[in-house]
């Protein structure tokens, strides 16, 4: 029994050292890294993140990292020469981009431009436009009139790099009254019609416009977007519209991006951008058993799944022969553009998002509040209704209308709608346009304006405003320009019977899929 002891004790001592020398190395390696982490770092190796990401010469922090020494000492180390004060001197700088100019020159493809025709003013236009900076926009054109044309808001607009400001002057009337446009029938039917009408061929008429100029300057794709929508890049690994739109097949014409529509929880919404996260998806992101199924309590008793349109936006890739094809489409004159539509990206549309859309829209109009007038004004059936009754009704009237129809107060059908994937949140363009905010951004462009326009620019604007003026009262531009023009386009050549097989109509915001409950159809 002694031998046989003696002969095991060494097999049990064994495993008992390999485990002390384990403990030991994993001891040892931890305190090892950190000593050479340490080594590096106060040799310089290792670069403060704050420093990396901050502008060049700024002494601009991330929020909580005031108490870094060594942040503390970037500061100190930092002559008040070196620093321009951009807007609030507290504010920590945007952390994802060197400067808030977001350079537009990069050389960065594919280049991408937005084109709008708007009146709004900057507490819209900026969260607008840096925004979809942010995401890979490099240039905008801006065909302005009303207030975005005053000097107070054109002078800050005109000095972001990559805008180009339009103004509605008499010469660019004159101009685009010599638009083949004219003599062409694809956007006839629209033409000598008030409000929705108007607008949408004056629409049309700036796309054209800006074609020319987007071919002139070198760019990849345009888009047609109104101030109210955010293109929301799902799908890309880096909330990229640009790496969306690399990633495009080179024989891809068209990129239809599928409307989202803003579903407001409350009546005093002020700033829709960073206060909507519910939004309505589009019938082609829901399965269609659920939209039909669901979709008595999608409407909510309103005319449509959608408040207004639901055939989205859509972005072109800048070539030959390319034209609007109305504010929703583009087109081409000498092919059927090849198009893809997207199964994840979309375009956020924020619409009634505020109760005093509800007036905005009405003071726009002239039309009576009658069901027949208003079919001569609006194309969609929601749009006349809301004419309607703010035309009619007392505020009280309005806001208990607006809570009916446009608020989501229902808990539970919210919850159920959002399981089954009617409603989704989105929250980031709000995170986005929020972080721009509270950096700053938005107050730096306004502080590095110039304090006024030069002579040209300020005649320009005070000739938008005035025209813009005239148009609300009077009648639009577009029918002026085209009973009253010279027809110089009728000495042009008729288009070849070639060009004409590709004439398609212009395709106007068109409503979702309906159900009729009465005869238990579905139109599509």
């Amino acid at each position: 029994m002694t031998n046989h002891h003696h002969l095991h004790a060494p097999l049990r001592s064994a495993p008992q050292s390999f485990t002390a020398k384990l403990l030991l190395l994993l001891t040892l390696l931890p305190l090892s890294l950190a000593a050479l982490a340490f080594i590096l770092q106060w040799r310089g190796g290792i670069p403060d993140p704050t420093t990396r990401w901050s502008p060049p010469g700024s002494h601009h922090l991330f929020p909580g990292m005031e108490s870094s020494p060594l942040s503390s000492a970037a500061v100190r180390s930092s002559s008040s020469s070196d620093c321009v004060n951009l807007g609030r001197s507290a504010s920590p700088s945007f952390p994802y981009y060197q400067n808030w100019k977001f350079d537009s020159g990069s050389n960065l493809r594919p280049k991408i431009l937005i084109t709008t025709s708007t009146s709004a003013g900057l507490d819209q236009m900026l969260p607008w436009m840096f925004y979809h900076k942010v995401i890979g926009v490099s240039t905008f054109y801006l065909f302005v009139e009303g207030k975005a044309a005053s000097p107070e808001v054109s002078k800050v607009l005109e000095s972001i790099p990559g805008v180009k400001v339009i103004y509605r002057t008499k010469e660019l009337e004159e101009q685009q009254a010599r638009s083949r446009i004219w003599n062409e029938t694809w956007l006839s039917s629209f033409f000598y019609k008030p409000c929705n009408y108007e607008l949408f061929v004056k629409q049309s008429l700036n796309m054209e416009m800006a074609i020319v100029m987007a071919r002139d300057a070198g760019m990849d794709w345009i888009i047609h977007l109104d101030t109210d929508e955010l293109l929301h890049p799902a799908g890309t690994k880096e909330y990229s519209l640009r790496q969306l739109l690399q990633d495009v097949p080179g024989n891809v014409d068209m990129v239809i991006f599928p409307n989202y529509e803003s579903s407001v929880e409350r009546d005093d919404i002020k700033e829709p951008f960073t206060e909507v996260s519910m939004f309505k998806r589009n019938y082609d992101h829901v399965p269609k058993d659920t939209y039909f199924g669901m979709y008595k309590e999608s409407t909510r008793g309103n005319p449509n799944y959608f408040l207004t349109y639901g055939n989205g936006k859509s972005a072109a890739r800048i070539q030959e022969h390319l034209r609007p094809n109305g504010a929703h489409r583009w087109h081409n004159y000498m092919k059927t553009p090849n198009e893809i539509k997207l199964e994840e990206a979309a375009v956020l549309h924020y619409t009634y998002a505020r109760f005093s859309d509800l007036t905005s829209r009405r003071d726009r109009c002239g039309c009576k509040p009658t069901k027949e007038d208003v079919k001569r004004c609006f194309m969609l059936e929601f749009d006349r209704a809301a004419f309607i009754i703010a035309s009619t009704a007392t505020e009280e009237e309005m806001l208990k209308w607006y809570h009916e129809h446009i608020v989501w107060d229902d808990k539970d059908i919210k919850v159920k709608l959002l399981r089954k994937g009617i409603l989704t949140r989105i929250y980031a363009p709000l995170a986005i346009i929020q972080g721009l905010r509270e950096s700053g951004v938005f107050s730096s462009v306004i502080a590095s304006a110039p304090t006024t326009l030069s002579k040209e620019k300020f005649l320009a604007t005070i000739d938008s405003s005035n025209s813009s003026r005239a148009t609300a009262s009077v009648s639009h531009p577009s029918r002026t320009i085209g009973r009253n023009r010279e027809n110089k386009a009728t000495a042009r050549k008729t288009l070849d019977v070639e060009v004409a097989e590709f004439q398609e109509f212009a395709v106007p915001p068109l409503a979702p899929p309906v159900i009729d409950f009465n005869q238990l159809t579905i139109e599509v």
